[in-house]
């Protein structure tokens, strides 16, 4: 794991070293060999309890997986940038690879901090080069809009954040997160009110960052307006950080989540998904649908961990690891449409398996997957979600039901649209998809095929 805090450092400086000419082959290169050693902690899955890897710093069954899923996607959204901003002023090229790669140093310090404060500044850390990617490279002016609402949704839901570990802090003299002590004291000091009241203040946070419906109005923007590159991230790894905080905290609150807090929240994740799934009927911009389904995933994803069992958190992780592997082929998939026809309008963007034959089962697989087909990982963690929220409250069976059909109906939409009615006579000089570009959604999916062989990878205990 020390290997990998080295590596991404190195990731940030290399661009400005090396050779112009090499710039693009050396920072995929080695950000090839960061993901290699990423995959040697995969090992660390047979610890039940936490792996140390030296003061304040460790990964257990939680933080490996999405360690792995950070590493992998940082060099596939170096190869799916590479045709758009090679040509574009060096100083250009060096910033945004080195963003990327800031990116990804500061998820590591966020999946393996062990002390509150420090998880803190890492999760806070990923906003500023979030920022610069989707005012700076996104494709319309609204970007800036877009901008705004990101860092001021987050902004917003972090000061809470800020102010409950200062008061932890004054209670325990120390945050570090797998001790028993803290848990105690936070339970003695304090009655359940305002217990309460402090759980808000960490859910809010986490809830923004997944984020849930109703705390979500930042997120369709920032997609359809940023670069390939930060689309790709935000839905796969950045998205998680809200999923990793809450499944990290939830056991210092347990007290009062089985009490009082789990049932309204778990109520409003799942009618959050069902409505969202609703929504995205309605959407007539390809990127703004795929966002909106990410969040009705995290919804479901937030009602698992809220449910407080091991089948809750497990398919939490699950569908987290899944969804981003997916999210992140079906925004490629996208933009690899939007790069030939200039636009993301469903009505438009249509009868494309005419022209390209070879990219229809990409998208078909890719849409199999989202709605949770067999034997995709994401069938196994929406399974293990809504098991046990019957196991929690069997008068939700109706409201899942309904969510696992318009899922469904959504995920064939979008392949129904890209791919079957008549290809638009007004279009031309469609240039073919090269073998880059099937070989970038190939790597998106070949994880999922590992992961139906070996499913008990993502299983925390």
């Amino acid at each position: 794991m020390i290997h990998l805090f080295i590596a991404s450092t190195t990731l940030i400086i290399i661009p400005w070293l090396i050779n112009p000419k090499y710039i693009w082959t050396s920072s995929i290169f080695n950000s090839i060999l960061l993901c290699i050693i990423s995959i040697n902690i995969i090992n660390s899955n047979s610890f039940t309890l936490w792996h140390n890897i030296f003061l304040n710093f460790a990964i257990d069954n939680l933080s490996s997986p999405l360690i792995i899923l950070s590493a992998w996607l940082v060099p596939i959204s170096y190869i799916a940038s590479i045709y758009t901003l090679k040509n574009q002023p060096l100083k250009t090229q060096q910033i945004f690879i080195s963003l990327i790669a800031f990116i990804l140093f500061s998820l590591l310090l966020t999946f393996s901090a062990l002390e509150l404060s420090l998880f803190y500044i890492a999760f806070e850390a990923t906003l500023l080069p979030t920022l610069i990617l989707i005012s700076r490279w996104g494709a319309q002016k609204e970007r800036f809009q877009a901008s705004i609402y990101f860092l001021f949704y987050t902004l917003a839901g972090s000061l809470p954040l800020l102010i409950g570990l200062i008061s932890l802090y004054n209670i325990n003299l120390s945050l570090i997160i797998p001790s028993t002590s803290l848990i105690n004291n936070i339970s003695s000091s304090f009655n359940l009110y305002t217990l309460s009241f402090w759980w808000i203040f960490f859910l809010i946070a986490f809830t923004i960052k997944m984020p849930i419906y109703g705390f979500h109005l930042w997120l369709p923007k920032a997609h359809v307006e940023a670069p390939i590159a930060g689309s790709m991230i935000l839905a796969a790894i950045l998205l998680k950080l809200g999923g990793y905080g809450l499944a990290r905290t939830i056991l210092i609150f347990f007290t009062i989540s089985a009490s009082t807090i789990s049932f309204p929240l778990i109520t409003f994740c799942i009618w959050g998904s069902l409505i969202t799934s609703i929504i995205c009927l309605r959407q007539t911009d390809l990127k703004a649908l795929i966002a909106y389904s990410s969040v009705g995933h995290m919804s479901m994803v937030a009602s698992g961990i809220f449910s407080l069992s091991s089948w809750g958190i497990n398919g939490a992780l699950t569908l987290m690891i899944a969804h981003g592997l997916i999210s992140s082929s079906l925004f490629c998939l996208a933009n690899l449409i939007y790069e030939r026809n200039s636009t993301r309008t469903l009505a438009i963007t249509r009868g494309f398996k005419l022209l390209t034959p070879l990219l229809s089962l990409w998208w078909i697989i890719t849409c199999i997957s989202n709605l949770g087909l067999p034997p995709t990982p994401n069938l196994i963690g929406e399974l293990f979600i809504i098991c046990s929220i019957i196991n929690w409250n069997i008068s939700s069976l109706l409201i899942i039901t309904l969510t696992t059909i318009f899922s469904a109906i959504y995920s064939l939409l979008i392949f129904n649209q890209t791919n079957n009615n008549t290809f638009p006579t007004f279009l031309s000089n469609i240039s073919p998809i090269n073998s880059t570009e099937h070989f970038l959604i190939f790597l998106h999916l070949f994880p999922l095929f590992l992961l139906i062989l070996y499913p008990n990878l993502l299983i925390i205990a």
